[in-house]
């Protein structure tokens, strides 16, 4: 069965060997509602549990089949597998999937989200979970999934599950069934842009010189930020990318609290669009609170930016593999690719006066960055005797997207 029998429909999704009352509760919900819908089954110990989508169905979505599910009698090892293979099934059933509901503790939250995070930004993804009162970023990822939290286990109806899980199966059933207002105004094309705090000024002036032309998305350079900017040039959103605040390669290199991971800058590999970079809060390692920096760093330049956020700075080194690093990325992408180097800091702190003014940091990345990209029509490196902030170094950045954009 597949899941809509034809029809486009919402998803319940949960293991139905351990959550079937609950399950089948928010179904009734969802379906009192109006709105079609479908239980998935997820269970690795499921039999016939009268679900519209089989624990047995979701298996053989696997890259090497159901058996790949139920080989293992180690229950990390089997959930794992399964959540593989809940992801092959919704990027089969994508197109049919108006929302999606799940629920469950921890190994049910890890199994369903990575799913969730195959269908597109904009449908509407809850996941009512044990864990969602703690840290929830390893679930969420760079989509837009709701996180409710359960307030008792999810193990049967009762007095509370029934209204927490009866308000979570109407939050679904609206955002299925009632229209977003429109946009006013004739559609423009998206951009992707990243900022951080000390990058603001530059990103906001790039913003206001390109409204006019382009509904600009801006990511804060989070960790999160950037792989949502990557996952949405993957998907097709964007026409161009204006990638100014890298500063998550930094915290991929040093350890810090908002690394994007190793396939920062990938999607521009991938996609070919066209990308205009920075080094924007390259000078900048990013901890929470100073008592969380790590013992081998207590000794270096810090800045307490407020109570829970500290920064590093770079130093020479770390900058020289930084600027290999991102120059190695750039030479991957065969889309056209301008990518400025403002000489005068990196960032609002790292100008002549500020904390963390240090050229010869910054000369070290430059160079590497000098060393490593191999320059071509499409690919340049651009030096400018301006600092991130100046606005004739925003100015050029609008000046080189709108370039290679219109070639």
């Amino acid at each position: 069965m597949n899941a809509t029998s034809g029809q486009r429909c919402a998803i319940v999704v949960g293991t139905c060997d351990t959550k079937a009352e609950d399950l089948d509760y928010v179904r009734g919900v969802v379906q009192a509602a109006g709105v079609p819908v479908r239980l998935v089954d997820v269970g690795t110990k499921s039999g016939d549990t009268g679900a519209d989508v089989s624990a047995a169905a979701v298996a053989a979505c696997h890259p090497e089949g159901a058996a790949a599910v139920s080989r293992s009698d180690d229950r990390g090892q089997a959930i794992a597998a399964m959540a593989t293979a809940f992801e092959g099934w919704v990027e089969r059933n994508k197109d049919d999937i108006l929302g999606m509901i799940g629920i469950g503790g921890s190994g049910n939250t890890a199994l369903i989200t990575p799913g969730m995070g195959r269908l597109p930004i904009g449908v509407p993804k809850i996941m009512v979970s044990t864990v969602a009162s703690g840290n929830v970023a390893p679930y969420v990822g760079p989509n837009d999934i709701a996180m409710m939290y359960s307030v008792v286990d999810v193990a049967g109806i009762n007095a509370i599950s029934r209204q927490v899980l009866g308000n979570a199966a109407n939050m679904l059933a609206g955002a299925v069934l009632r229209p977003i207002p429109a946009a006013a105004g004739t559609d423009k094309p998206a951009i992707g842009l990243t900022m951080f705090g000390v990058t603001t000024p530059c990103v906001h002036r790039v913003v206001d010189l390109l409204k006019g032309e382009y509904e600009c998305f801006v990511f804060h350079a989070t960790g999160a930020g950037g792989r949502t900017m990557e996952k949405l040039a993957d998907s097709g959103r964007l026409v161009g990318l204006i990638d100014t605040t890298t500063t998550e390669v930094a915290d991929l290199f040093m350890g810090g609290v908002m690394s994007a991971g190793e396939d920062r800058l990938g999607a521009a590999i991938r996609t070919r669009l066209p990308y205009v970079g920075s080094c924007g809060a390259l000078d900048m390692v990013n901890f929470g609170g100073l008592d969380t920096v790590p013992e081998k760093y207590r000794g270096r330049k810090l800045h307490v930016h407020n109570a829970q956020v500290t920064l590093m700075r770079t130093t020479p080194e770390e900058n020289r593999r930084m600027g290999e690093w991102i120059g190695a990325k750039l030479n991957q992408m065969e889309g056209p690719v301008r990518f400025l180097v403002p000489e005068r800091g990196f960032s609002m702190i790292d100008v002549a006066g500020g904390p963390f003014h240090d050229p010869e940091a910054d000369a070290a990345l430059i160079d590497a960055l000098e060393r490593t990209i191999v320059q071509t029509a499409q690919r340049r490196l651009i030096r400018l005797p301006l600092a991130m902030n100046d606005p004739p170094f925003a100015d050029a950045l609008v000046a080189h997207f709108r370039e290679i954009v219109r070639r």
